[in-house]
């Protein structure tokens, strides 16, 4: 598996740019009903580089994706791999080249072991004869190449997410791929896993593999990059060697804008307390209180694992309580189901838009006006109104569609967010709970999820915000309560000096 040692002078003459393009892409143009994504782009890729591509959502990375997997093909344009011409790229010939993508999303068989899943459709042994041992022993090897201490013969759905991408990886590696693409892999890693995953794409590229990396994270960008593409609007906006990058320039050229007008949160004014939650127990969260105002943002912090989405879905009545008291604006609310909370004008942006807050294979109109339907009084639906009353949101979210009968799998993930507001925004609710309101959005659309947000308090509502990014969490939240281990072990104040040292200092147990 590792590579031959070489010598210096050897070397320097494999890493030589002009020499060693693997792949290359010239003058891509592609096009969807209603959007022109790609209308001239170039793109190219070194041996045993990791190049990382970076831009808002919808800027093209997916589709860029797509087409070196196979799995859309360019309307025009060329791409070279290996110096050769490719009239048509199919995910089978993707593979048989050695291009092997890997997704957010785990793509394994959670059943089944670990060496099961490494040969899966690649078995070894001699005819209709599987060798298991062999396939055993060649895991171990692939593994301990990776710095893995992973099992061969334990069962995938019993690892972590780190784990799982990492078994990923050395499928890949079993595979002898050339190129590699991640997508986005380190999306709901801890920091312990990020930092795993890094060092593995590192151990790819001392190999000779080829990696392509795509993530919202710019400091694994500057941790592992070799070179850097922007994308903006489906244009390459530029090229750097990571050298001659800074981060300031790196967000200007992926948002068209100075890095100096993000984050700046206008004051609102805090009223009344709006919401309380009164000794909360039940799926692992116990006797958790906390209250919020009108016009402000509770944030809530802690490790993975800590029992912040547990607490919202009780809140929201996904789960149910086995002790607990919930007032609004002083009077007590019994509150069941999602049902209960919709009618007491609760609203609830999850953590996977994908999975729990969109229906992906349906438009933009159903989506929006779905949670609306529980406070209806009408006994059937209106499709006239429903259609206004999507078009009322998309417009004042700036939803970019050609039209709000666009399925809203085809929108970039920033869109599907404002989706998932525009579906709340319509029930007329007061109290929003943000869970991870900007997980795997770019800069720019983080800029706009967060006017949105201060516009709510303006508007007098308030919002209970779980989030797992530090900074999103210090500049928007006027207080933040910190959980551990399911309970409540602290709240911060901006008159207390909220910043990252304390809300860590607690969140691990120190300082308690």
């Amino acid at each position: 598996m590792p590579a031959e040692v070489t010598s210096e002078k050897e070397g320097a003459e494999k890493m030589a740019p002009e020499q060693e393009l693997i792949l290359e892409m010239k003058g891509i143009r592609k096009s969807f009903p209603g959007v022109d994504v790609f209308t001239g782009f170039d793109f190219d890729l070194r041996k045993g580089e990791v190049h990382c591509i970076c831009g808002e959502n919808g800027a093209g990375k997916s589709t860029l994706i797509k087409i070196l997997s196979g799995a859309h093909t360019p309307d025009g344009g060329e791409i070279k791999i290996y110096g050769k011409k490719v009239d048509n790229l199919t995910p089978r010939t993707a593979m048989k080249m050695g291009i092997q993508t890997i997704y957010q999303e785990h793509a394994l068989y959670p059943l089944l072991p670990v060496f099961e899943n490494l040969f899966a459709g690649n078995e070894l042994g001699r005819g209709p004869i599987v060798s298991r041992s062999a396939m055993v022993e060649k895991s171990r090897e692939v593994l301990k190449c990776l710095n893995s201490d992973i099992s061969p013969y334990e069962i995938v759905g019993n690892l972590g997410s780190g784990e799982q991408k990492t078994v990923e990886i050395a499928r890949a590696f079993i595979q002898e791929s050339k190129i590699m693409i991640l997508d986005e892999p380190t999306a709901s890693f801890s920091q312990k896993e990020t930092d795993h995953l890094l060092g593995l794409i590192k151990v790819l590229s001392r190999e000779g593999i080829s990696i392509i990396y795509i993530s919202h994270h710019l400091d694994e960008v500057f941790k592992i990059a070799d070179r850097v593409t922007v994308i903006r609007d489906g244009q390459k906006i530029n090229t750097y060697e990571i050298a001659d990058l800074t981060e300031q320039q790196l967000i200007k050229d992926m948002v068209g804008r100075d890095v100096s007008a993000f984050y700046q949160r206008e004051c609102c004014t805090i009223g009344d307390v709006m919401y309380e939650a009164i000794d909360v127990s039940g799926k692992g969260v116990t006797h958790a209180s906390l209250m919020v105002r009108s016009g402000e943002i509770l944030g809530i912090a802690g490790m993975v694992g800590s029992g912040r989405t547990e607490l919202a879905e009780l809140l929201f009545g996904v789960q149910p309580m086995d002790t607990g008291t919930i007032r609004i604006r002083g009077k007590k609310v019994n509150i069941r189901t999602p049902l209960d909370a919709i009618v007491n004008k609760m609203c609830f942006i999850t953590e996977d838009r994908q999975s729990s807050g969109l229906f992906l294979i349906h438009s933009i109109v159903k989506n929006a006006v779905i949670a609306s339907y529980a406070k209806s009084k009408m006994p059937f639906a209106r499709p006239s109104d429903d259609v206004k009353l999507a078009q009322k949101y998309v417009k004042a979210m700036n939803v970019v569609t050609p039209s709000v009968e666009q399925k809203v799998v085809f929108l970039s993930g920033g869109n599907q967010q404002k989706v998932v507001l525009a579906k709340w925004f319509a029930t007329m609710g007061d109290i929003f709970i943000f869970d991870e309101p900007t997980r795997g959005i770019d800069v720019g659309a983080k800029e706009e999820i967060y006017k949105i947000m201060t516009g709510l308090l303006k508007d007098g509502k308030c919002i209970i915000m779980i989030s797992s990014d530090m900074p999103e969490l210090i500049a928007m939240s006027d207080r933040i309560m910190v959980m551990r281990e399911g309970k409540m072990v602290a709240e911060v104040s901006r008159k207390d000096e909220i910043c990252e040292e304390n809300i860590l200092n607690y969140s691990i147990g120190g300082g308690v």
